[in-house]
């Protein structure tokens, strides 16, 4: 932290935006293990950072005027706060109950805010990727050395904390997605040389292995959606000299991720067979798929009945949970929590986020990974809410004004006759 505070302030005018969105990937990318070694300042830390840094960024930058959709958004984030002042029971801590549902959106807000039409060169962008990249595999190294043994700590189907580093398995399996598309971005476009792509490719393969035996799916097969969508616009945008390499890259990313399927699934005697094929250790098929999600969701729904306009306020979905069950049952999906706690003023919210972004892409057509992070924000809000700020920092990453770099040119300098 005290490393880019001090490389951000003191940027120059040139550095400035670069040092912040290097900041923000490195916090999005290390939140996971902080959390898992109890090892940050805070559980939320890494949301917290990445607003400030944002702010720092926009103190000194200033942002896009075309951006004001952003400014709506924040906004139409405050009712809930005032309606939840009412609502939320006794007993609810006020703050950390606002904090922990609002932080998420937030930190989107004002990193979209930011990064809203901001230029940053390809090279640059892939550098911000890396960062993301490399806390991600000290959190893989980490849940090796946690769990040496899959075979010991296997218990049922279920979504596993002890092959998960003692932490939540969603959380881990998302982090862990993401970490599996950046490599995979780097395995395609950033090794130039044989020896690159082995080690590429073995970290491609710890990764896997480690998020398909957390036993969470949302994490892996958000990772496959984001990554088919990179696929899709990389052999859109490719010249036909590059498409047979691009070809070899896809053949060893497929043959890394059939051996590594092959080996979970033998490390885990064939449970993570039956987790994919929603059956229980016993092959009986479940009858839910969603693992209680969909009836979560169904709760939220009733909330936005309940309060169409304004929605029932801030962390009252959970407060209502705990008064009901008894039980701590945080919501999942981001778009339910939405429409529950901020009513018809979510809806506007959604909206603006989902078209904002598309409307951007009509003149900015350059990002090649804009359609990715835009993937993994929907994905993962749609199955782990937004308790890590991955979701947001990927958002705000599809929003870069994204230019390629000039090559030198060499004039022939002319003799004098």
């Amino acid at each position: 932290m005290g490393y880019f505070l001090y490389r951000i302030l003191m940027s120059n005018s040139r550095q400035l935006t670069m040092n912040v969105l290097l900041g923000c990937a490195y916090f999005c990318g290390a939140e996971i293990l902080f959390r898992m070694t109890k090892g940050g300042l805070a559980y939320e830390a890494s949301k917290y950072l990445v607003i400030l840094f944002v702010l720092i960024g926009m103190f000194y930058r200033g942002v896009s005027g075309k951006g004001y959709a952003y400014f709506i958004y924040l906004i139409l984030l405050v009712p809930s706060i005032i309606v939840a002042s009412f609502t939320l029971s006794y007993g609810a801590n006020f703050r950390t109950n606002i904090l922990f549902v609002l932080s998420g959106p937030i930190s989107l807000g004002l990193a979209a805010l930011f990064c809203y039409n901001r230029r940053i060169t390809h090279q640059e962008l892939h550098k911000v990727i890396l960062y993301i990249l490399l806390p991600i595999i000290s959190t893989t190294t980490y849940l090796f050395l946690y769990t040496p043994s899959i075979k010991d700590r296997l218990s049922g189907t279920a979504s596993n904390f002890a092959l998960s580093g003692g932490f939540g398995p969603n959380q881990v399996s998302t982090i862990l997605g993401l970490g599996i598309f950046c490599i995979v971005v780097r395995l395609v476009l950033k090794s130039p040389n044989l020896f690159i792509k082995i080690i590429n490719l073995t970290i491609l393969g710890a990764m896997t292995f480690r998020a398909i035996v957390t036993f969470s799916r949302g994490g892996v097969i958000a990772a496959a959606l984001v990554i088919a969508a990179f696929f899709a616009t990389v052999v859109l945008k490719v010249r036909l000299k590059r498409f047979i390499p691009l070809v070899a890259s896809i053949f060893l990313l497929v043959s890394i991720l059939g051996v590594t399927w092959v080996i979970s699934s033998n490390q885990t005697r064939g449970l993570i067979d039956k987790r994919y094929a929603n059956q229980d250790a016993l092959g009986r098929e479940k009858k839910d798929l969603t693992t209680g999600r969909w009836q979560l969701f169904e709760d939220e729904i009733e909330g936005f009945i309940e309060s169409p306009f304004f929605g029932i306020g801030a962390s009252r979905v959970k407060d209502k949970r705990i008064q009901e069950t008894g039980q701590v049952l945080p919501s999942h999906n981001e778009v339910g929590r939405l429409l529950s706690e901020h009513g018809l003023l979510g809806i506007i919210c959604l909206l603006i986020l989902i078209f904002k972004p598309l409307a951007f892409r009509t003149n900015n057509r350059r990002n090649v990974f804009f359609f990715s992070f835009l993937a993994f924000w929907f994905a993962t809000i749609n199955h782990s809410g937004m308790r890590i700020a991955a979701p947001a920092v990927l958002y705000a990453l599809a929003l870069l004004n994204v230019v390629y770099e000039k090559s030198p040119i060499h004039r022939k300098q002319l003799k004098n006759s």
